[in-house]
């Protein structure tokens, strides 16, 4: 399997362990992608919520939202071509992880929460990749190469808008700080399946 390449914003690549895990376990792989879809609309949701006069992100995570559900759908429908039914998964340490790291007062907590998400945004995109790659489902590789240009899109996304409203230089120190504890916390290989495992 040949090496992984770095997507930009992440200090490390994904292991090829990670990924002949997610091969061997696609239906379970498949219905934790429909969580993170869910889960990432609910947080495009939340910082709407959170800072609606902010007109610029609240434009931006309207498209984002309306784009993960619509993902969302997607997922669930191939759940069901595959006869897996939507039930509840446990949750790797990652997204945990990266949430303690959102410092709770603002200014800080609006850029920290800009950052997570696109930091958990490019792995989406890095990883979902990899499935492309080496899924031996041609039709369902095909699907996930075609998201893999609005995970990228949404990384970017996210990164402007904390560059909106942070200085430059606070932003970029603030996101090697995060993408430090991110690769950390993939370091070592969860032992069930996830996309973000």
């Amino acid at each position: 399997m040949q090496a992984v390449k770095t997507i930009k914003f992440l200090k490390e690549p994904t292991s090829t362990a990670w990924v002949e895990q997610a091969i061997a376990h696609l239906d379970t792989i498949l219905l934790d992608h429909s969580h993170c879809e869910r889960k990432a609309a609910g947080v495009a949701l939340n910082l709407m919520f959170r800072y609606p006069s902010s007109a610029k992100l609240v434009r931006s995570l309207t498209a984002i939202a309306q784009e993960e559900l619509e993902h969302f759908e997607q997922v669930n429908q191939w759940l069901d071509r595959r006869g897996v039914a939507l039930a509840p998964l446990s949750a790797p340490p990652y997204g945990a992880g990266l949430s303690s790291q959102i410092r709770r007062q603002e200014p800080h907590r609006m850029l920290d929460s800009l950052l997570v998400s696109a930091l958990i945004e490019a792995r989406s995109h890095e990883r979902l990749g990899l499935l492309a790659q080496h899924c031996p489902d041609a039709e369902l590789a095909q699907f996930y190469r075609g998201l893999m240009a609005s995970e990228a899109r949404h990384y970017g996304a996210y990164w402007t808008l904390a560059a909106t409203y942070f200085d430059p230089d606070t932003v970029n120190r603030r996101l090697a700080e995060l993408a430090e504890v991110e690769s950390a916390l993939l370091a070592t290989l969860h032992p069930e399946p996830r996309i973000h495992s």
